[in-house]
């Protein structure tokens, strides 16, 4: 037991088991609790030497109760949770203290927190944590959203438990109430898009070309040696690597991907904000379509299966995967920026793709490169896709595209990610598309009027003459 501390963390889940063992290590003194008093109780046990600093309530009231003012305290519960746990809190917290949600939340829902805690005279910040259980443990990406009083607060703590990139913490405070939060949600969705387009490589390499998952693993392990270097590449290789139960680990597992809800949320605020995030849309439908394994047993049996042969070579393979995950940072970082207009956030992103380059789940050796783009004055529209230095990666790793697209889709193998970051592409290198017919029909039906080539507005067409 120790003095009282200023620092609590409610929620000893994994994660927050893990974030308190982290901020017990870099020498702050903390208080914790837990729905289920037994959990904190085995917590205390379990943190050996770190307990020193720790102190340990059967609830969240008395830890409130035992904490001196002012008061920060981390909530690492569901989002579900986060609103009766705020409820809970507030008739015990002074003026000035501090909430801290550190779980995966709604950034709207964050908003509204700080709007309705800032009113009581209490301190709200939506801070995203990125990087799994080791990364809360040893280091995580930390995005902050809230006041820059409440920020400088707790600065010297979240800086000290973030992880760390050649001296530099990778957590910043990014804007107000759910600036942070709504980074945190982009960045789970570029995460899905680049597990769903190693998942395709994986599958063209197994199904159509013939090699073993071992194989197709050290060929991941080399990659991580270059421009593809980073955190999936790298357990990629590793997974593909490990035999389990007399064969290949991945081939016990069933094929049937989770999802907690941020990488939909990611296309459902990029639909919102009229932003098009086609490969992170891709592979939001990739893993709803893999949950329909019955549905997706009866198609086999119905239309039978198709995945023939293809010939692929290796570099062909990794120009277009390094294209398509420029695309799929070049559409989470579009939706960042017609965010950060929308709501006065003035995000940075060059510091964004920075605090992503060590303890997060996309963490990777392109983020330096997204970094410098940023950070550039020759960055036509604000958009990472015309950043001079990916002009040749995208120039050549879009014609390899084009032919992994064309011979998976000849063969049968689904890769929705792929052919959708391809299109995306596309349609940018298209300085006329199909629109105008599409506002001819809007017209034609509801008179809904266009714009002419002259610019003037409200136009209607001779099929109103």
């Amino acid at each position: 037991m120790t003095d009282m501390a200023h620092l609590g963390l409610y929620g000893l889940g994994t994660m927050g088991s893990a974030l308190a063992l982290n901020i017990l290590d870099n020498g702050f003194p903390l208080a914790v609790s837990n729905r289920t008093d037994q959990v904190a109780r085995d917590f205390a046990r379990e943190s050996g030497d770190l307990g020193e600093k720790l102190t340990t309530y059967d609830d969240l009231t008395a830890m409130i109760k035992g904490m001196s003012a002012p008061r920060a305290i981390i909530a690492m519960v569901p989002a579900s949770a986060i609103d009766d746990v705020i409820a809970d809190m507030i008739p015990h917290l002074d003026k000035g203290d501090t909430i801290i949600d550190a779980g995966n939340t709604d950034y709207t829902d964050t908003i509204r927190r700080t709007k309705e805690l800032e009113e009581k005279g209490l301190s709200f910040i939506g801070m995203g944590v990125s990087g799994g259980e080791d990364g809360a443990r040893h280091g995580p990406s930390i995005m902050v959203g809230g006041t820059p009083d409440a920020w400088e607060g707790m600065r010297p703590v979240i800086e000290a438990i973030a992880a760390d990139y050649e001296g530099t913490p990778c957590a910043a405070h990014l804007g107000p109430d759910g600036a942070g939060h709504f980074v945190k949600t982009v960045h789970n969705g570029i995460e899905y898009a680049d597990m769903e387009l190693i998942a395709e490589i994986y599958g063209l390499m197994r199904y159509g070309g013939g090699m073993s998952p071992a194989a197709i693993g050290e060929q991941f392990t080399s990659w991580n040696d270059g421009r593809l270097a980073s955190f999936l590449i790298e357990i990629t290789g590793k997974i593909l690597a490990y035999d389990w139960k007399g064969g290949p680990a991945v081939d016990r597992i069933l094929d049937s991907a989770g999802q907690k809800g941020t990488g939909r949320w990611t296309v459902i605020e990029a639909i919102k904000l009229g932003s098009h995030a086609s490969a992170i849309e891709a592979a939001v439908g990739g893993r709803v379509l893999s949950a329909l394994k019955e549905e997706r047993q009866t198609g086999e049996a119905t239309f039978g299966a198709m995945r023939d042969a293809i010939d692929l070579d290796l570099a062909t393979y990794e120009k277009a995967f390094l294209a398509a995950r420029i695309i799929a940072y070049a559409q989470g970082f579009d939706i960042l920026k017609i965010a950060s207009e929308e709501n006065g956030w003035d995000l940075d992103h060059a510091r964004i793709a920075e605090i992503w380059r060590a303890g997060c789940i996309i963490r990777s050796a392109l983020l330096d490169d997204i970094s410098e783009a940023f950070r550039s004055d020759d960055l036509p529209h604000g958009r990472l896709l015309f950043a001079p230095s990916f002009t040749d990666l995208l120039t050549n790793g879009t014609d390899a595209m084009r032919t992994l697209v064309c011979a998976a889709t000849g063969a049968g193998h689904p890769i929705p990610a792929f052919s959708a970051a391809l299109s995306w592409f596309d349609g940018f290198r298209q300085s006329r598309g199909t629109a105008d017919l599409i506002q001819a029909q809007r017209d034609f039906f509801g008179r809904h009027g266009f714009v002419d080539l002259n610019g003037n507005t409200d136009q209607h067409g001779p099929w109103w003459d």
